[in-house]
């Protein structure tokens, strides 16, 4: 009987310690806050790419960190434009320029683009069975959104990779299925 107990507790212990650990891992990248959304003036915000404009009054998560990078990182790939007029606003944060639509560029999440870190460094994103190699040239900011700066477009998730659709085409992902699109990526 005096075993079973011992079991039972050193196994009780080891299941806690698990699960604090995990918890912990889980939990590496809290929201930062919440911001306010404001509506868009007319023509204010782009709606290319089924881009989303903030919606007045509705509140929005922000972060100022992004998962863990590992060399298979979890993520969602969503579609920008990073030419001169297309949703992604202004020039790249990185180099100031805009870039074609058939240049494979992403902008990631703001934990991701670590300050800009990873600023013209090439990443591997992969999915659907094929991967390809795209430099960064942005951040999608995760800390600020719905203003002028962010084309009144919402704060970005914290686990994005916006891409151009030449990174869309490259992966061979139907057009029917761009938007959104699980994939993983890792540093080249």
């Amino acid at each position: 009987m005096k075993s079973t107990v011992g079991t039972s507790l050193l196994l009780l212990l080891i299941f806690a310690t698990l699960t604090y650990c995990l918890d912990a891992r889980l939990q590496v990248c809290q929201p930062s806050g919440k911001i306010r959304g404001i509506k868009p003036p007319p023509g204010q915000c782009n709606t290319e790419n089924d881009s989303d404009c903030c919606k007045k009054g509705k509140m929005y998560t922000t972060y100022k960190c992004s998962p863990p990078v590992t060399g298979n990182t979890k993520a969602v790939l969503t579609l920008n434009s990073f030419q001169k007029g297309g949703d992604g606003g202004g020039p790249s944060e990185c180099d100031h320029q805009y870039h074609s639509d058939d240049t494979p560029v992403v902008a990631l999440s703001t934990g991701w683009y670590s300050g800009g870190d990873r600023c013209l460094n090439y990443i591997t994103i992969s999915a659907n069975g094929r991967s390809v190699k795209a430099k960064v040239v942005d951040e999608c900011d995760s800390t600020m959104g719905c203003d002028d700066e962010h084309d009144y477009q919402p704060p970005c998730p914290n686990n994005i990779v916006d891409a151009s659709k030449a990174v869309w085409k490259a992966l061979g992902i139907p057009e029917g299925n761009w938007g959104d699109y699980d994939i993983t990526w890792s540093d080249s």
